[in-house]
């Protein structure tokens, strides 16, 4: 059982997917990240690859993002994420896709979608993540900041495109933060 930390949702539940195909994000490590964000969030337009639960896009939907698409490919995770909408009544602002993260960033560069905000949660073996940053972007903008939480510790591997610039570790998570490099340097 999880909650909302803060916003118009504040300690509202949601639920999590059963089983270990998902990791939920803690409270605690949400709490930070969003304390980090938080002049970002409003009015912001999300994306929620691996989304598991959706807590990190609801999280950002009660501090005022405006809107989030959230995917996974995962059926429990996808039916989880759709009574957590209907519950904080989302669905408004919400937009799911219950398919693989290549799939959808193939629909939303079609669909000439552009995020703000994207996070990234994947499986914590899934290091190497070039393919998956080089998907992202055609839906990135000049100040589009990815959050990738990932296992304390480890090297993620990601698309030149992108440089880290921030990160944190609590315990066995890290959470890094990226942005596009600037085109024509």
């Amino acid at each position: 059982m999880m909650r909302i930390i803060a916003g118009e949702a504040r300690g509202r539940i949601i639920e999590a997917p059963a089983g270990r195909h998902t990791r939920p994000t803690l409270d605690r490590i949400r709490e930070n990240m969003f304390n980090m964000l938080q002049p970002v969030i409003p009015g912001s337009r999300i994306l929620d690859l691996f989304a598991g639960s959706g807590a990190l896009s609801l999280e950002a939907l009660s501090r005022g993002a405006e809107y989030a698409v959230l995917v996974d490919s995962d059926r429990n995770a996808a039916a989880v994420q759709k009574k957590n909408i209907e519950a904080l009544r989302y669905a408004g602002k919400t937009r799911q896709m219950h398919c693989d993260w290549h799939a959808a960033a193939d629909t939303l560069k079609r669909e000439k979608e552009v995020f703000d905000l994207i996070f990234l949660d994947p499986p914590y073996a899934m290091q190497d993540l070039r393919d998956v940053f080089s998907a992202l972007v055609t839906l990135t903008g000049p100040d589009t900041i990815i959050v990738l939480e990932h296992e304390a510790g480890k090297e993620i591997q990601v698309s030149d495109d992108f440089e880290k610039y921030r990160d944190r570790a609590w315990g066995f998570c890290a959470v890094s933060m990226y942005r596009h490099k600037l085109r024509g340097e």
